[in-house]
This record gives C-alpha cells, sequence and structure tokens, in this order.
C-alpha cells in the first residue's frame, strides 16, 4: 500500500533531521539535478534552508532542464521565452542526501528530481516531462508491470588527466610523479601510483554510501575503471552513477588532477565506456536469465533480440556527443555493430561466464559520457521490446566480431545518428515523445555550434592548401 502524503510528508523531514543531527558541522548542501546531457546542474543552499527543501520543495527555473553541454539556453526545447521562463518545483530524491566529501568546506549533497508547480498536500505535483530522471522510472514501471524487476550495475572507465598548455595529457602518479606514458593495462603500479587518490575516493564513496568495488588499470595510459554493486533497484543504481562520476571528478580536482569521462580524449588510445549489466528478476526474486546453458534463457535471447533490433535507432542515446563517436573503432573494445556474444568483448551485447544465477547481459555501446538515467530506460525499453515481441537474435558471434560480415552497423557519425533517433518510432514510445523532442532539440543546437567552430586542424588542412 503506497504511503499518505502526510507519511511521506513526515518521511521526509525525518530524514533530513537525522542527517543534519548526524553532521553539525554540515555548513552548506548542493542541490543537483541531471539534465539531458548527464550534467548535474543546480545551486548551493546554506545550512538552514535544507529542512524546508525536504519539508516544501522548492522553485528553479524550468529551463534548467533545457540547456545544451556549454550551458546556454535551447530555445527550441519549449522551456525558455515560449513558455516565459517558468519555475518548477524541484524535490530532493529520498535516500540520496550525502556528504560532497571532496570539498574543503563542510558540504552535503542532495539529487532532486522535477515536478510540475502543483503540490499535493505538502508533496510533489506530476512529474516534470523534461526530466530525465522520470524517464527511467516509466521503463521501470512498464517491466515491473510485465512482472519483472530490473537489477542493474554500472561500469565506468575514466581517465585521470592533468592540463598541458591548452590541451591535456595522462595525469601523473600522485607518488612518485611518474609520468603516465605506457599502456599497462591491469597494472598494479598505475594503482599504487594513484593510491592517495584512490584512498580518498574509496573514502569518500563510504562517506556516501557508494557500493563501489573492483578497482582496475584500464587499457590506456591514466585510464581506470571502478564498478559498482549490481541493484535490484535500476533508478538507485542510476542515482549512484550520476554520484559516483561527481565523486571522481571532485577527488581528482582535489589532487590537481582532471577525473574526465569523456569518450574519447585521445585519438590513439581507448575509449571510455559506460558497460550496464542488467538481469532480470521474477516476483520471487529469482534471475529468469538462470540457466546451466552459457547463453541463458530463452528469456534473455527475447532480451537481447529486443535490445539487438533497437541499437540502431538508438545509438544517439548511447554516444550523446560529438566526440562519442570516436570511440567505434575496429578492434577498439568499443562495438561497431549490434551484434551479441558468449564471453566475448568484440560484441555489444556480451552474456559474461559465471555461475548460473549469476547469467545476465552486458551492454557495451554506451561511452562514458552518456546520461546515466536515459542510457539504463533505453536498455530496459529494448529488452521489455524483445520480451513482448518474444525476437530471436540469431546465433552468437564467435571469435573476432570486428572481422564478421555486418547486417547492420552502428552510426558512426553524429547526424547520422540523430537523424535515426527522429525517425525512431521505439524512442518516441521508450522516452515519451515530449522528452524525445527535448532531447533532440538540445542535440541539434549543440550539434550545429560544434560543426560552426573552426578548429586547428581546419587550419593545417586547409589555409594553405586549398
Amino acid at each position: 500500500m503506497n504511503a499518505t502524503p502526510e507519511a511521506d510528508h513526515a518521511a521526509r523531514v525525518a530524514e533530513v533531521r537525522r542527517f543534519l543531527a548526524a553532521h553539525p558541522a554540515v555548513e552548506a548542501v548542493q542541490l543537483v539535478i541531471t539534465d539531458v546531457n548527464g550534467v548535474g546542474r543546480g545551486k548551493t543552499l546554506a545550512r538552514e534552508e535544507l529542512e524546508p527543501l525536504f519539508a516544501r520543495g522548492r522553485n528553479v527555473a524550468g529551463s534548467i532542464l533545457g540547456l545544451d553541454i556549454t550551458g546556454e539556453d535551447v530555445e527550441e526545447s519549449g522551456l525558455v521565452w515560449s513558455v516565459g521562463d517558468a519555475d518548477k518545483m524541484v524535490w530532493p530524491v529520498p535516500g540520496s542526501l550525502c556528504l560532497a566529501p571532496w570539498l574543503q568546506r563542510p558540504t552535503a549533497q542532495v539529487l532532486v528530481t522535477q515536478h510540475d508547480m502543483a503540490s499535493i498536500a505538502g508533496g510533489p505535483g506530476l512529474p516534470g516531462t523534461a526530466d530525465p530522471r522520470h524517464v527511467l522510472a516509466r521503463a521501470v514501471a512498464r517491466l515491473e508491470a510485465l512482472g519483472y524487476t530490473p537489477v542493474v550495475a554500472a561500469e565506468l572507465e575514466f581517465y585521470l588527466l592533468e592540463r598541458e598548455g591548452h590541451g591535456v595529457k595522462p595525469a601523473r602518479a600522485v607518488l612518485g610523479e611518474q609520468p603516465a606514458t605506457r599502456i599497462d593495462a591491469y597494472g598494479l603500479g598505475k594503482l599504487e601510483g594513484m593510491a592517495p587518490l584512490f584512498d580518498d575516493l574509496y573514502a569518500g564513496a563510504r562517506a556516501m554510501g557508494l557500493p563501489v568495488q573492483t578497482l582496475m588499470s584500464e587499457y590506456a595510459p591514466g585510464q581506470f575503471e571502478i564498478t559498482l554493486q549490481h541493484r535490484p533497484d535500476a533508478m538507485r543504481a542510476a542515482d549512484e552513477a550520476v554520484l559516483f562520476k561527481r565523486l571522481v571528478k571532485g577527488t581528482a580536482l582535489r589532487h590537481g588532477r582532471v577525473g574526465s569521462f569523456m569518450a574519447k580524449p585521445f585519438a590513439a588510445a581507448a575509449g571510455c565506456g559506460f558497460h550496464i549489466h542488467v538481469s532480470l528478476q521474477d516476483a520471487e526474486g529469482r534471475n529468469v536469465f538462470a540457466a546451466e546453458d552459457p547463453a541463458g534463457t530463452p528469456l534473455l535471447r527475447q532480451a537481447i533480440g529486443g535490445l539487438q533490433a533497437t541499437m540502431v535507432e538508438s545509438t544517439a542515446v548511447f554516444a550523446p556527443n560529438a566526440n562519442s563517436f570516436r570511440r567505434f573503432r575496429q578492434n577498439s573494445y568499443a562495438p561497431i555493430a549490434p551484434s551479441w556474444g558468449i564471453n566475448n568483448r568484440s560484441v555489444s551485447l556480451r552474456v559474461p561466464p559465471g555461475p548460473p544465477a549469476s547469467r545476465h547481459v552486458e551492454h557495451r555501446p554506451c561511452g562514458a559520457d552518456a546520461n546515466p538515467y536515459l542510457a539504463i530506460a533505453v536498455v530496459l525499453e529494448g529488452m521489455r521490446y524483445g520480451l513482448v515481441n518474444a525476437l530471436d537474435p540469431g546465433p552468437p558471434v564467435t571469435g573476432n566480431g570486428y572481422e564478421k560480415p555486418l547486417a547492420s552497423k552502428l552510426p558512426t557519425h553524429w547526424p547520422l545518428a540523430l537523424e535515426a533517433a527522429a525517425a525512431s518510432g521505439f524512442l518516441r514510445e521508450a522516452l515519451s515523445l515530449p522528452f524525445l523532442d527535448l532531447f533532440l532539440a538540445v542535440k541539434r543546437q549543440e550539434c550545429e555550434k560544434f560543426n560552426a567552430r573552426i578548429t586547428e586542424v581546419d587550419f593545417e588542412w586547409y589555409l594553405e592548401n586549398a
């Protein structure tokens, strides 16, 4: 039975009072809402403003969710001057209030979500159509209506960099100041050289309640990966991915480094992926993909079939920026086609090895620059599409998937991906038409601005040769 609005109000107030009592040194709180691009936006409140936020919500300009990646208004979003830049109400996400341990001033942070201005007995009104978090909530609810609870884990790759002139380079080790010049995949020396930074990162994760697990050095100099724990709560998994990215960036900054989830910072080095691990539980909490067969159950193969069938038109969500498409290269650990396989990292949809109860799909197309709420939502909707339509993914790829004949290929350029998204009936349903229109308005403005820039390559190639 759902709690009454009065009980919800009491629970919110009790949560904030417990936190303030447990953290008397906290002076400020960062209010964080995630926009279409996955960028955290908001403001810093004084300590005394925190309880009113939990009790009554807070007005914030609705256009905060209609900004492009540079923070500029997108008039075509329908959230700016056509509606007078009207306010919307934001409310805290229960359970997300935590410390921001990388900041010198004692500061907390809380995720918020946007709703219409109307409130019901002191609680949120209708979900705001521009908030990516509500897109994921809808995707989870649609799977639950079929009797399934998604179990999700985020696996994020990132770089630790330092600035050099107008550019960046892989960061020197914190201990010994050794330059990062070698690939050294899985190298323990890379981890040990960054030990002070990672010690602070793990301590910060504990303070924030984030379930960070395995740390490893990835394939490129300065590249690392940390996995987050599987959650039978897809929304919590996405919230934790958002908070984890903030933690990495903040902790790196304290150590004089840049923590970056850019998809492809260096042309000759590996890109950064966001691998989404998903299984489905039934009403009794059993994994419906579990099987002795390494390929899983028929339901797993149907879910893979749905992800496969919807991947090309969904690429604009998985690769949302111009730089995102630089990841998709032969033999790069980033996929180039909607393929699947068993224990095979050359495909888009990998079924990892392991005990029967652990059987799941690892979705590999996303760059680390993808919005976690939207990426996970579209993955869940793709799986649902496959289950509802009992799709067959065909035989798994064996060997080097990059060398196999391709029935179809992921878009390799941003405008092509946006065109495919605009024509997609699947995305209209998965994201809702109002949100898809907002997403495309933002991305089209970014694409236009990006293509209008004159770069160093323009001068190198054309200044004297043209």
